[in-house]
Formats: structure tokens, C-alpha cells, sequence
């Protein structure tokens, strides 16, 4: 915004300069008839600032208190300033069917300056809107739209919960995403108030994702970046949610996060997401129904006879008949497997007990419904 502010300096500088000019000039006070007339003097005097004034003041006010939209590229001042020659240019013959129509006894040169400065004016405004509004101008003829443009890939836009899991980073270092990671101001700020927190849980998670965050700005395979840049958008959004939203439209990337909720609400709003649960689930090895796998039973289930088990991915196990073999690891086939963008679940059935033998790290598996031993044995 700094560049615009300097923008409309320079313009109100333009048009004093071109004032001053005009009216210092000798031509001035020459009439219709090339005398010198005081009266003349003051009629084209008195023409050139009056236009001047209202019109500078009629743009300027119109362009500081329209909505502000993003600065895009400086390939929008000169179609701006483009459009605002061709108005101009159109607008010439306007201000002399006026000069005719109203009987305004000005002399050419008064004329001139007052076409100079409707040109300057019209340039100003057409180069602020297009300046603003870059990403949002169309035509219906011959319907020409601005399209956002980024070079490589899109960058992700890492929000709090994606920094504290930590996952994002192991996935860059696989060299699975070669996109730049971009955490703003606000989520970065957000960081520091968790860390700073009371709690001792939210600490510590806080604490977690700076540390995190640390490591990839230290390590050369991260591409990190905090970006400071203030978007009026984004500072009219309210909740963090809702300016990283904005500010991932704005930078044209994908948002990043474990949230489910904000990934849903981001779909609606038609901001590209990547849930890192998702892509994690879509990395698990398929469970088959008629599998057989191992599991150490940790507690009861909510149903009866069932136990409860996790895989060494924290996938959970629900085992039917396997309530009373808490601390044990059992033998189960796989029923049926349920995968959300919360989590995955397995769901299967006892088929026997797992067993290391003493002196060797053979291991047996011993059938319910024989007791005898049966099933696989292989080295560890």
C-alpha cells in the first residue's frame, strides 16, 4: 500500500505543477482575439482552478474511499494508463461542446490546460482501479479477464495445527512436495500466544511447533518462508481461520492442515486444501477382509467381548472376543476396515494367541479352536 500512497503523491504534485504552469503563463490572460485583458486573466484563471480543484479532489476521493483490493504487478499501471489516454482522448470533445453550450469565454490555451488536467485525472483513476481490482476486471467484449499467475509449483500455506503435528516436515523431507512452505504473520503469532499459554498442555504443543518450525527454517531441504505482508483482506477477516483463507486466495496456494473443520469450510469457500490426516491415510497399507495380522490388546471396547489394540501407525482395532485378553497379542482376521479423514479403523475377529517361545525368537500361534499349534511361524 506504501507504492500506492507514493502513487497519489506524485499525482497531486502533477497536477500543482501543471496549475502552477498554466496560470504563470502570459497566454493566460489573452482573449478570444489575442489581447491582453485582466478580465481575460481572471475568467481563464479562475476556469483552471476550479476544474482543477474539483476534479482532483472528485478522484482522489473516489479512489481513497473505494474498497482497496491487492497490488498485483506493475503490468497494471500502464494498461490503466492506456485506458485513461483513450478516455481522455474521448472526453476532449466534451469539454468543448460545454465551452460552446454554456457560452464560456475562455481562451485556447485555458481550454488546453483544462484537457491536460481532465487527462491527468482520468489516468489517476483508471490506473487506481486497475491497481486495486487487478484480479477482478472483465470485459464483455471481448470478455478479457486477468488471471492470476505463479511461477512453479503453488506454494502451502501452513496453518497452526499442520506446524505442531510436524508431519508436513517429514513429507518435505522425503522430497514428496517440492512446493515453498509460507506460514503468515498471524499464524506464526497465534504459535507464540499457544507456547505462551497457562496451560501445560498447550505449552508444550505450542512450544512443539516452534521447535519445528526452527528445524525447517535451519534445514536447506526446507524452502520456509514468513511472510509479513499485510493485506487489507486479510485484516478485515475475522479469527485466524478466516484470514488464512483469504490470504491463501490471495497468494493463489493451498492450505495445509490437520483441521478438519477448516478443511471443510475451506472446500466451501473454494480454497484448495491438502489434510495431511487424508494424505497419511491414503499412505496406510490396505486392510483386506480374510487378512490376518497382530495386535497387542490395551483395553476393553465399548461393545461386549470386545478389545481394543493399536497399530505401530496409531490405526485403532476393534477385536471381537477379545475382552478378557487385555496385554496379550492375539492372532485376529480382518472383518471390515473403515477410513475417515479423522482416522482409520480396523475391525476383526480372535483367531488365536501369539507366543515367543523360550530360547529362540521362533514365534507360535496356537488356535482357538484346537489349542494346538497351527498358524505361521517365521524369524524375526
Amino acid at each position: 500500500m506504501k507504492l500506492l500512497w507514493i502513487f497519489r503523491a506524485i499525482f497531486l504534485i502533477v497536477i500543482v505543477a501543471v496549475v502552477f504552469v498554466n496560470i504563470s503563463s502570459p497566454i493566460m490572460a489573452e482573449d478570444e482575439d489575442g489581447e491582453v485583458s485582466e478580465e481575460a486573466h481572471g475568467a481563464n484563471l479562475r476556469a483552471i482552478i476550479f476544474s482543477s480543484l474539483g476534479m482532483a479532489v472528485f478522484v482522489f476521493l473516489l479512489d481513497v474511499l473505494t474498497p482497496k483490493k491487492k497490488f498485483s504487478a506493475l503490468a497494471g499501471v500502464f494498461f490503466g494508463l492506456l485506458v485513461g489516454i483513450l478516455i481522455s482522448w474521448a472526453l476532449a470533445p466534451v469539454v468543448d461542446m460545454i465551452m460552446d453550450t454554456y457560452s464560456i469565454h475562455i481562451n485556447l490555451a485555458a481550454i488546453a490546460a483544462i484537457k491536460w488536467l481532465l487527462g491527468i485525472c482520468v489516468c489517476y483513476l483508471t490506473i487506481s482501479i486497475v491497481m486495486r481490482t487487478k484480479d477482478d476486471v472483465r470485459f464483455v467484449i471481448p470478455y478479457v479477464e486477468f488471471a492470476k499467475q505463479t511461477k512453479g509449483a503453488r506454494p502451502l500455506v501452513l496453518d497452526t495445527s499442520a506446524i505442531i503435528d510436524g508431519r508436513v516436515a517429514d513429507l518435505c523431507q522425503s522430497r514428496l512436495f517440492d512446493a515453498p512452505l509460507v506460514v503468515p504473520r498471524f499464524v506464526l503469532s497465534e504459535l507464540q500466544l499457544i507456547a505462551d499459554s497457562a496451560d501445560k498442555l498447550k505449552r508444550n504443543r505450542g512450544r512443539r511447533g516452534l521447535d519445528i518450525l526452527n528445524k525447517m527454517q535451519g534445514s536447506s531441504v526446507f524452502d520456509v518462508e514468513i511472510d509479513d505482508t499485510v493485506f487489507a483482506e486479510v485484516e478485515e477477516a475475522k479469527g485466524v481461520d478466516q484470514k488464512l483463507m483469504v490470504f491463501t486466495k490471495i497468494c493463489n496456494g493451498r492450505l495445509a492442515t490437520t483441521d478438519y473443520n477448516l478443511s471443510k469450510v475451506a472446500l466451501v469457500r473454494e480454497v484448495d486444501v491438502v489434510n495431511i490426516n487424508d494424505l497419511a491415510n491414503s499412505l496406510k497399507v490396505v486392510a483386506l477382509p480374510g487378512e490376518t495380522m497382530e495386535v497387542r490388546i490395551i483395553k476393553p471396547g465399548e461393545e461386549a467381548e470386545q478389545g481394543i489394540g493399536y497399530l505401530d501407525d496409531g490405526t485403532m482395532v476393534v477385536v471381537e472376543g477379545a475382552r478378557n485378553k487385555i496385554g496379550r497379542e492375539l492372532v485376529i482376521s480382518i472383518t471390515s476396515s473403515l477410513q475417515t479423514s479423522a482416522g482409520k479403523m480396523i475391525f476383526g475377529k480372535f483367531e488365536g494367541f501369539v507366543q515367543e517361545t523360550g530360547g529362540s525368537n521362533r514365534r507360535r500361534s496356537y488356535r482357538k479352536s484346537t489349542g494346538t499349534n497351527t498358524s505361521k511361524s517365521g524369524r524375526n
